[in-house]
């Protein structure tokens, strides 16, 4: 089984479509050239590498809180895919309603693009993400998580922490931010994306130093905790990514360990406890089969895929 073969969920991309979608105004970053990524070449290069389900993520770039093109996007899926949105501090309970049944799991919380005192009146939006059963998607960097742990403390919504929480590769594994996000992990509802080592990493690929912390994280949270996200298509990335090259071997050993649980996993015929939202979790099953590959071995997956699909039908 090749690369392009393997079965996969990407739990981080982007699509940005302005051709249709026109950006927002009040957006702050507006991605042009190489950075514009639209759903036909989103669903292209899906297709091409095998990847079978996907968690959209809503831009603030570009778009901002105007969610009409990742709605297109979910409409468009035939099922397959999930979203993140962006919306205002005050969104009704209403709206998050409406968004819900448009197959949008959570909001995004982006403290590292808006700075944490943005989100100082957020208690009331998180309580009602925590009461329909919906996601927080927060992306901090450096020591942010710190301060915006009280909130998190307020809510009973699952989170999910994009790209390794971004911390400072120079600062040590005993940095605030980064101690503070490992201790989240006893929570038992806080859910890590290994994506984005760019945005955080000091070196170029395949970013060494990114390695100790996602080790880190995958000993901390365990497999079941753990998703794999591309971040494509890369947006202000200081040199040029390749989502190959992000599938076939970024996780430079981290891999290991999570493919070395899940392997075993699916060999012993252990059910994954699946709902629509904890099927993030099958982002990693790619990793499973690269473990069985170096090893020389079969591993049939099909029955677990199977299991995921069905639940992926199901209407939100």
């Amino acid at each position: 089984m090749s690369i392009f073969d393997e079965p996969k969920i990407d739990c981080h991309n982007h699509v940005f479509d302005p051709a249709r979608f026109e950006f927002s105004p009040k957006a702050a970053y507006l991605p042009a050239g190489a950075e514009i990524g639209t759903r036909s070449q989103l669903s292209a290069l899906f297709a091409a590498y095998g990847v079978q389900q996907a968690l959209v993520v809503q831009p603030n770039s570009g778009y901002a809180d105007d969610n009409r093109c990742l709605i297109d996007v979910l409409a468009r899926a035939e099922g397959r895919f999930r979203g993140m949105a962006v919306v205002a501090n005050d969104v009704s309970r209403r709206e998050l309603e409406r968004l819900r049944a448009l197959r949008i799991i959570g909001v995004t919380v982006n403290a590292a693009l808006l700075g944490t005192e943005y989100y100082a009146s957020a208690a009331r939006l998180l309580a009602d993400l925590g009461d329909l059963g919906m996601f927080v998607d927060l992306q901090v960097q450096a020591d942010q998580l710190v301060d915006m742990l009280p909130l998190l403390d307020r809510t009973d919504a699952r989170v999910v922490v994009d790209h390794c929480g971004r911390p400072r590769p120079g600062a040590g594994l005993d940095q605030p931010g980064f101690t503070a996000l490992l201790r989240l992990a006893a929570m038992g509802r806080v859910f890590v994306k290994i994506s984005g080592y760019a945005k955080f990493s000091a070196q170029p690929y395949p970013y060494r130093d990114a390695w100790p912390y996602v080790h880190s994280l995958i000993q901390a949270f365990g497999t079941g905790q753990c998703v794999w996200g591309s971040d494509w298509p890369f947006l202000r990335a200081p040199e040029r990514i390749d989502y190959g090259g992000l599938t076939a071997d970024a996780h430079n050993g981290a891999d290991q360990a999570m493919a070395r649980d899940l392997k075993a996993t699916l060999e012993d015929g252990t059910t994954f406890p699946v709902t629509p939202f904890d099927s993030l979790e099958a982002g990693l099953t790619v990793m499973a089969i690269d473990e069985a590959m170096a090893a020389g071995e079969m591993l049939d997956c099909r029955p677990m895929w199977a299991r995921y699909d069905a639940v992926l039908k199901t209407p939100a």
